[in-house]
């Protein structure tokens, strides 16, 4: 018969622990632990602690960092599992010294200091550049869209959400008539149903003052640029917003980051509560400018050669015109680049080879609007079917492009012969609220040379196009690596000041894990 080892567990075992041992050198954590310890100037964080004669003792901003940000770099950012790792884990113990502080503690401390986090984004920059691991030549700006702490469902303009409260009125009424009806409940399962009935009309009367009171108290929220027309409010975060991103529509903030090429370190965060990102451009360059002189790394980083490059959804007239102005050395495509270079001739071969099995998505060929007569001088359109189209507007695009719009009225489409092979969804003109075709016309009769044709020009040469293919190199495994490696893929914070200040943690993990891995702390 085998031989084993004896063991048992009902035995007490006394381990000495050393907390300095357990941050190996090349680790996140002892990144973090030697930073704070020795290159950090955390004396920012005490103007908000009061108790220098009375009051508890508080737990001492190094602690709380360190523990944070290791609790960032897993992916953990719920400060109840943080308060439990703390007693758990032998890292956690040590980056705490055995301390643990409570989850509400740990909370506040992120929540209501992201004017001192900037500041501490800042020194971590400055070590970066101390450390060489910035050079300074290309920059690549780049938006990364997360849900926050608010739901979607509460998002509205004015006009719809009042229509959710006239909602809300109804559906009180309805139960309490039902309720007033079935007063004289006599049996046991009636009555449960009249709790139940209850607790759904409290719960629509706190759903209703919730409406009441933000339609109360606040204004109608306008969108950026020049036509400023009411974007959709949110009741539990009204500066969050409702953004389309590949995996849906979702809730949240879009978070900004500037990367410098060498060695990916991100050297501007910002936070902005809406998808569109070309209004985004202008503070994001001018902050780093900003830091870059207060920090001492350069006077005009821009007139030292440095390149910028961003994706399309940064480019617009106003923002080529910024840059052309500055004499800023960007390289910014507008949508249409790709099918201008010879290159991507053929990619929409390709891409239907690889997908030729794929399930019909519905989207079909439609009668392309060069078969609309257009007169530019009368600005009048007539359809396939020999119609009028009515004429809307003349607006200019996000490209600079001005162009001419038109839309059929729903009667003539309704009962035309060709809305089958005119419309992707012919369905929507039998509805009330439906629209007709609609068709666009690029007016080239007053066409000037503007920004962006410069802006195109840049991007369509060979030097261009070699600078720019860099971008995509720079910036998204940065997105990738806070996202996915790191699972920091969701703000836990409400309102446009902490949500920065938690993306910019998002970003300080990610560059400590640089210092860690390429600087001399690797050592």
């Amino acid at each position: 018969m085998p031989r084993f080892k004896h063991y048992n567990y009902d035995q007490d075992a006394m381990v000495v622990i050393n907390y300095q041992e357990q941050l190996q050198p090349g680790t996140f954590e002892y990144a973090v632990h030697y930073l704070i310890e020795h290159k950090l100037d955390l004396s920012v964080f005490h103007p908000k602690y009061r108790n220098d004669d009375t009051g508890r003792t508080a737990y001492d901003p190094a602690i709380l960092l360190k523990i944070i940000l290791f609790a960032y770099s897993k992916g953990i950012t719920s400060s109840r599992e943080i308060q439990w790792c703390c007693e758990t884990n032998i890292i956690f113990k040590a980056l705490s010294c055995d301390t643990v502080p409570h989850f509400t503690t740990l909370a506040k401390f992120v929540s209501s200091h992201a004017d001192e986090i900037e500041e501490l984004f800042e020194q971590v920059l400055l070590v970066c550049d101390e450390q060489g691991l910035l050079g300074h030549e290309l920059f690549a700006i780049d938006g990364c869209k997360m849900s926050s702490n608010a739901a979607k469902e509460w998002s509205g303009t004015f006009k719809e959400l009042e229509e959710k409260r006239q909602k809300l009125k109804r559906l009180i009424r309805h139960h309490l008539k039902e309720h007033h009806e079935r007063d004289e409940a006599e049996t046991e399962a009636e009555l449960d149903r009249d709790i139940r009935r209850a607790k759904t009309v409290l719960s629509l009367d706190e759903s209703l003052q919730k409406v009441d009171r933000f339609l109360k108290t606040s204004s109608p929220r306008m969108g950026q640029g020049k036509r400023r027309k009411e974007v959709k409010s949110n009741i539990t975060d009204n500066e969050s917003g409702k953004m389309t991103t590949s995996k849906g529509t979702i809730q949240g903030y879009n978070g900004v980051a500037t990367v410098d090429k060498k060695h990916q370190i991100i050297i501007d965060a910002q936070a902005f509560g809406e998808g569109q990102e070309h209004h985004t451009l202008q503070p994001v360059l001018e902050s780093v400018e900003a830091r870059f002189k207060k920090l001492g790394i350069a006077d005009n980083i821009y007139q030292q050669g440095t390149v910028v490059t961003a994706d399309t959804g940064f480019a617009n007239e106003a923002n080529m015109k910024y840059l052309h102005e500055r004499q800023i050395n960007g390289y910014i495509p507008d949508n249409r680049f790709r099918s201008r270079d010879p290159k991507f001739a053929h990619q929409k071969d390709k891409y239907g080879k690889r997908h030729q099995n794929q399930p019909d998505t519905g989207w079909k060929e439609i009668i392309p609007a060069r078969e609309f007569q257009f007169d530019p001088v009368t600005l009048t359109c007539i359809c396939p079917a020999g119609q009028e189209l009515h004429y809307e507007a003349t607006r200019t695009d996000g490209n600079g492009v001005t162009r001419a719009h038109f839309k059929g009225r729903l009667l003539q489409c309704r009962h035309c012969p060709k809305k089958h092979q005119c419309m992707q969804n012919p369905a929507s003109a039998d509805h009330r609220k439906g629209s007709g075709r609609q068709v666009t016309f690029a007016l080239e009769r007053n066409h000037r040379p503007s920004y962006t044709d410069w802006m195109k020009h840049r991007v369509d040469s060979p030097k261009g196009k070699e600078i720019y293919s860099h971008r995509m190199s720079v910036v998204e495994p940065v997105f990738g690596n806070i996202g996915t490696n790191k699972r920091l893929n969701r703000f836990s914070l409400r309102g446009k000041k902490k949500v920065q200040g938690q993306w910019q943690l998002y970003c300080l993990v990610h560059n400590i894990e640089k210092l860690a891995n390429y600087g001399r702390m690797a050592a």
